[in-house]
């Protein structure tokens, strides 16, 4: 068996599994329902995107006479006919192609056949079908990317239901296009187990997720199996994959260990983003989308179709703008993504894949004081967190309510103000301001795209070999202030007032305060291959290669002199003296890290009858090394220093069961030593190699079962987790009070992080889907543990050890215990509307490191967040084509509702902030000690979508 995928019938309650052994397809029933995917609840009302195959067979009488059997060939997903689709009768010479309206006819003896519809890339599909005396309809809805979808999917190491021995949940194309609704990617998972994803301060792209208590450094992202995570320090920005979801196909959350056999090893789990493969049939689809604030999207994809049999070409260009709900959150942005395919023969194929997003965007990165937001919720807060009324109006009288809109990165321009200079620089030329209102202290703009080359090659029925090569290559930025800035502290917290800085680098000559660019300009350069063997009809074996190299470049800039007529600085060892600078030039630090990996894997898969399993181990060797431009290494060059070879490894295996038809269990364990990221092993403020670096260990276990109904309405997963992580390293950067960063390293911490997950899903009737997916975790930290801090002028003297009293503290950053529900009701064909709650508790705030120093304070609790709801709304019509009166093109009107009731709710929190915290009561860890992000109030998005033919 060289790979297997699941295909789904449009009748929603059947479903069965495709195995392609020896090149030919064979099926086998199974049970209905993969949780919590919607598509498979479309029955034929939802013709649009339903994975399916349409099969009506009528019976009639006298065994002997020729009988005409005639129908359709469609697309399952669009419904478009595929002329030159062939139709055959198994064992006979019987057999013909559909017209040009994908229509078919065909003379056969009464009896019982065996159809077979074909086109090429799309699935087979057969059907066994009694005819007697009476003629006979047979349509054929054919699944589209049978080839170029299951290669891509078996590549990335997709999880299979019922086979695979890990907790997944899938994520269909449906599912993301009716419920992501142009939000970051992460979004989408909300509704899946132990998966807490927010958009933290509302700026485009700057999302974050959390899996199992683990943040996203310690999430493998993958797109099309290719691992995206930054490699230096394993965080993923969003706004450089905006792209990403108009192209999604489909998204496989495996959670813990996972089955990926990268040599990458994944911690809290794997987010698996396969994108849309070309299309074989031509077609060009134009959505446009408004929302709250200003938000407007247009998307344009064309398509070529299978060009001679051979090729495919999919490209898609994305303009989107906004105001954003808080204030100076604007977006600038534009995405693309093309898709091209050669068939070079029946044994070989190769894909291209290119995805990117050029963009800038205001952030707001600050999280505040709660008073800041709203006085009346924050009283509301305070007084449930025992605070007296007169510790509350203190509070009350010290954070100024700012209002729900409160961003403390844009200051406001005051009316009448004239910039000195109507352009600033962003470190690689002239650029407008990015709002006429705000001056932002905090923006971002990047542009990282990403190119991929997979080649496919089924040497013989037994062997496949599968390589991508890939490259990935950003240059922008994040901008600050530096040096002595005029500030305002009338509201909550304080902003840079724009006048008075001016007022100030006028006055002065030179400028006492500017706006820097922080830069990374970087590449990486990789490839993966793969080597599968089938050594029998039970046993498979897989070898492979990981290889990547990267390079990334980290200084700043002068962006904006603020009336100055220089910046006076003297970083450089190599400038002879301080220097008078100018918009684009480097100060502060220059340097540039290299991250060169190569690991290798090895995978066995056996599989007979009801039992599954398999084993992989894996081992990567890592180097770092680090050049600073700015410092003289003794002997007239840059200072240099490497880290030398770091190796690590894994071990991890499990087994599936099915007990029945309705019952499988899985079980999964696994060791995993992984090297620390690069700010763990060289601390790239100083230069300094760190003593003696230990690799990060943990040991995960895990069990499950599936169960389904045998009237195949309703389905569950259940399954428990316990992960425990040892020398565990953080590295965070912490802002100063004067603007600049510092540096925090954390090694030698320990966590142990446990639950329980489980999903259902009902559907008692076609009109209506119900759907529950609930996590309950335990996570905590079992030891004290030591610190390093270094401040941002990288000086070595300054640097600080410190004591970080964490022992029994909850893992904060997501909530504990999450619960979401929903209820889909399809009322009329075409027309589907999907109500989503969503329950968190058990929600503790992450930690300030340095603020757990004080013995005094050691074993109190992390400040637990209210607990709260939240409801979204998601509704669509596809428009049913005898409406339009043509077949030529379909329209899609859609809307999406978030917060629908408006709630207050707090979404990320800091405990014990070193910013917005007020302190005067003496009690650490309670809300006054701070910061937060609400919720995005109630926000929507609304649009129409039209595929021509």
């Amino acid at each position: 068996m060289l790979y297997s995928r699941v295909v789904h019938n449009r009748d929603i309650h059947s479903w069965y599994h495709c195995l392609t052994v020896n090149s030919r397809r064979y099926y086998r029933w199974e049970s209905p329902i993969s949780l919590p995917t919607n598509s498979l609840v479309m029955n034929a009302m939802l013709r649009i995107r339903s994975l399916a195959l349409v099969v009506m067979f009528l019976f009639a009488g006298t065994a002997y006479a020729q009988v005409t059997v005639s129908g359709v060939v469609s697309d399952s997903e669009t419904g478009d006919a595929l002329p030159g689709a062939n139709v055959v009768v198994e064992g006979t010479t019987l057999g013909t192609a559909t017209d040009q309206n994908g229509r078919y006819t065909l003379s056969v003896p009464s009896g019982t056949h065996t159809f077979t519809a074909t086109f090429i890339g799309y699935d087979d599909a057969t059907e066994v079908v009694t005819v007697r005396d009476a003629d006979v309809t047979l349509n054929f809805s054919l699944d589209f990317t049978s080839q170029q979808l299951e290669a891509l999917e078996v590549f990335a190491s997709r999880a299979v239901e019922r086979k695979t021995p890990v907790a997944f949940t899938n994520v269909d194309k449906v599912q993301v296009q009716r419920e992501l609704a142009s939000r970051d990617v992460p979004m989408v998972l909300n509704t899946t187990p132990s998966v807490y994803a927010t958009q933290q301060g509302g700026g485009a792209g700057d999302a974050r997720v959390n899996v199992r208590g683990f943040n996203q450094r310690n999430v493998a992202i993958m797109i099309n199996g290719v691992p995206v995570n930054d490699m230096e320090n394993g965080w993923v920005y969003w706004s450089n994959w905006d792209g990403v979801g108009d192209a999604t196909s489909s998204i496989q959350m495996q959670r813990g260990l996972s089955a990926v056999n990268l040599a990458t090893p994944s911690i809290g789990g794997t987010m698996n983003i396969i994108t849309d493969p070309t299309a074989n049939t031509r077609q060009v689809l134009a959505k446009q989308e408004v929302g709250n604030d200003g938000f407007l999207k247009s998307t344009v994809s064309l398509s070529t179709g299978l060009i001679n049999g051979k090729y495919a070409f999919t490209v898609s260009g994305v303009r989107k703008t906004g105001d954003g709900y808080y204030d100076g959150t604007w977006t600038d942005a534009w995405a693309y993504y093309g898709a091209a395919a050669w068939n070079i023969s029946d044994k070989q194929r190769l894909d291209f894949y290119a995805v990117g997003a050029p963009q800038r965007h205001g952030q707001n990165l600050y999280r505040q004081n709660l008073a800041a937001y709203d006085h009346e919720y924050a009283r509301e807060v305070f007084e449930e967190d025992g605070l007296t009324d007169g510790e509350i109006d203190a509070i009350l009288a010290d954070f100024p309510e700012g209002g729900r809109r409160w961003n403390q990165n844009a200051s406001v321009v005051p009316g009448g103000l004239s910039f000195p200079s109507e352009q600033q620089n962003n470190g690689f030329g002239n650029v407008d301001r990015g709002s006429d209102e705000y001056l932002n202290e905090r923006e971002n703009f990047f542009h990282k795209p990403q190119l991929n080359l997979n080649h496919y090659y089924q040497i013989n029925d037994r062997s496949l070999w599968s390589t991508v090569l890939y490259y990935s290559g950003g240059k922008g930025g994040g901008t600050g202030t530096h040096g002595s800035m005029g500030w305002n502290y009338d509201g909550p917290s304080r902003v840079i007032d724009v006048a008075s800085t001016i007022d100030r680098n006028q006055a002065n000559g030179a400028s006492r305060g500017i706006l820097r660019n922080s830069h990374n300009v970087q590449y990486t350069i990789g490839a993966i291959s793969k080597f599968k063997r089938t050594i029998n009809e039970n046993l498979t074996a897989e070898v492979g290669v990981d290889w990547r190299t990267a390079e990334i470049q980290h200084y700043r800039t002068v962006r904006d002199l603020l009336g100055g007529t220089g910046y006076l600085r003297s970083d450089s060892d190599f400038w002879g003296g301080e220097r008078s600078l100018q918009p684009g030039d480097r100060f502060n630090y220059d340097n540039t890290n290299t991250v060169d990996w190569i690991g290798g894997f090895a995978q066995a898969e056996y599989s007979k009858d009801a039992l599954s399993a398999y084993g992989m181990v894996g081992y990567s060797a890592i180097s770092y090394s680090f050049e600073d431009f700015f410092r003289d290494g003794g002997d007239g060059n840059p200072f240099t220093i490497d880290s030398g070879t770091l190796g690590g490894g894994q071990v991890k295996g499990g087994a599936s069961l099915e007990l029945n038809d309705n019952v499988s269990i899985f079980g999964n364990a696994g060791f995993v030593s992984k090297v620390p990221i690069f700010d763990g092993v060289i601390d790239d403020f100083t230069g300094a190699r760190l003593e003696d670096p230990q690799n990060e260990t943990f040991v995960a276990f895990e069990a499950g079962a599936d169960f389904r109904s045998t009237d195949r309405k309703f389905a569950g997963k259940f399954n428990v987790y316990h992960t425990t992580w040892n020398d565990r390293t953080i590295t965070r950067t912490v802002q100063e009070i004067s603007g600049d960063d510092g540096l925090v390293n954390i090694t030698g911490l320990n966590a142990l992080h446990q639950g329980v997950e489980l999903e259902l899903a009902y559907q008692p009737l076609d009109l209506v889907r119900f759907d529950v997916a609930s996590s309950f975790g335990d996570w905590y930290y079992t030891d004290d543990v030591t610190a390093r801090y270094t401040p941002d002028q990288g000086n070595p003297a300054s640097q600080e050890e410190i004591n970080i009293y964490v022992k029994d503290l909850k893992v904060g950053d997501a909530p504990q215990t999450q619960v979401a529900y929903s209820i889909t009701v399809f009322p009329v064909d075409g027309l589907y509307a999907k109500f989503i709650g969503r329950s968190y508790s058990n929600f503790y705030a992450d930690f300030d490191p340095t603020s757990r120093t004080d013995i005094d304070t050691a074993g109190r609790q992390v400040w637990e967040t209210p607990s709260y709801n939240v409801f979204d709304l998601n509704v669509g019509y596809d428009i049913p084509r005898d409406m339009l009166g043509t077949s030529r093109f379909d329209i899609r009107i859609f809307g999406n509702v978030f917060n629908l009731f408006d709630s207050f709710y707090i979404q990320d929190a800091t405990d014990n902030s070193r910013f917005n915290a007020y302190r005067d009561n003496g009690v650490v860890s309670m809300a006054d000690d701070a910061e937060v992000f609400l919720g995005l109030p109630r926000t929507f998005n609304f649009g129409t979508r039209i595929t021509f033919k």
